[in-house]
């Protein structure tokens, strides 16, 4: 038998932790048994969670962390003040190497100051992006960065491109991922500073399939599979992605139900519907990992649901067996002999 991927999963972390936490913990080890996970968090509170289940007992092991760090905690104190804390001592698992990865819907600002601190930067990486997979009419692309970087410098949205390229190749399968970057227009000579110096940046590259520019409406359409930008642009796509879908899918329903008709419609759509919408939820495809560290680490949504947890667990035994750390570590070294 292979050998387990070992993913520690904080317990304590978001809003419905550690019911939601606890129940995609178990979902993931049945549906996979390629993994163990080490629940990290307050003993008696995960353990009387986990009486509820049966799932198998040599493949969940609990982690005891006696503090919490809340969402509103400054994270650099949060990290350093909260050493029995379960974000703190996850990350140390994956420091040590006792596990492979490390997952959190708890503070985003903790995991990121926590992931660099404690699991630290590959070599050669400058910044660690947080990258999640987003839905597109193809299936899915590639944010790259989100949230960890919101004064990037051009090498580092290079850096980014390259980095997610790896990542799209070996988690999610795509052969030769198309790359753009975030842009007012298609043309190479628009934009803001940062990206009118990346842009030629990227152009030259070989190991990274560039097509040029992006402009937001066409990220839906799928027109990449890898899009680039620093944090703070990323962040507000990320977030009108999430508002624009939860309204629309609350407005189709509402109108589903205004008359006797609709009602009568909505039951022959429902089915057909029911997949299409499924294809759009965020939480389908997992959380957005931090790349560029020395192990994995992942960010989920600070609201995830079970589903959400058991998809990002089963994430990490992708990125784990493809070696995706050692592929980004040597891709970046190998652009710096170049360079």
């Amino acid at each position: 038998m292979a050998e387990l991927v070992r993913v520690a999963v904080d317990a304590m972390g978001g809003d419905n932790a550690p019911t939601e936490i606890i129940k995609g913990v178990v979902e993931a080890v049945h549906a996979d048994e390629r993994v163990k996970v080490f629940l990290v968090g307050q003993e008696d509170v995960v353990k009387k969670e986990l009486a509820a289940y049966s799932y198998p007992a040599e493949r969940i092991e609990v982690v005891h962390a006696s503090e919490v760090i809340e969402t509103g905690e400054p994270p650099v104190n949060a990290i350093r003040g909260k050493k029995d804390s379960s974000i703190v001592k996850g990350l140390g698992l994956v420091k040590s190497g006792e596990c492979d990865a490390f997952v959190s819907a708890g503070s985003t600002g903790a995991v990121l100051v926590g992931g660099q601190v404690l699991v630290g930067r590959a070599k050669g990486v400058e910044r660690p992006p947080l990258a999640p997979l987003i839905p597109t009419e193809n299936g899915c692309s590639l944010l790259i960065d989100c949230g960890a970087n919101v004064d990037a410098r051009p090498s580092q949205l290079v850096q980014f491109a390259r980095m997610g390229s790896i990542y799209m190749e070996n988690v999610m399968g795509v052969k030769n991922p198309t790359v753009a970057i975030v842009n007012i227009g298609v043309e190479e000579e628009k934009g803001n500073a940062l990206v009118k110096e990346t842009y030629p940046m990227l152009k030259e590259c070989k190991d990274i399939n560039f097509i040029g520019s992006i402009e937001a409406r066409d990220i839906p359409a799928g027109k990449a599979d890898v899009v680039v930008c620093e944090a703070f642009v990323g962040n507000v796509i990320l977030k009108l992605y999430e508002g624009v879908g939860a309204t629309l899918i609350k407005k189709v329903k509402g109108g589903m139900m205004t008359n006797l008709r609709s009602k009568i419609g909505a039951l022959l759509v429902k089915p057909a519907l029911k997949q299409t919408l499924k294809a759009f939820d965020l939480e389908e495809y997992g959380g957005a990992p931090l790349l560029g560290l020395k192990g994995l680490v992942v960010k989920t949504h600070g609201s995830s649901k079970s589903v959400e947890i058991k998809n990002t667990i089963l994430q990490c035994i992708t990125f784990q067996e493809q070696d995706v750390v050692g592929k980004i570590t040597a891709s970046i070294a190998a652009a710096k002999e170049e360079g």
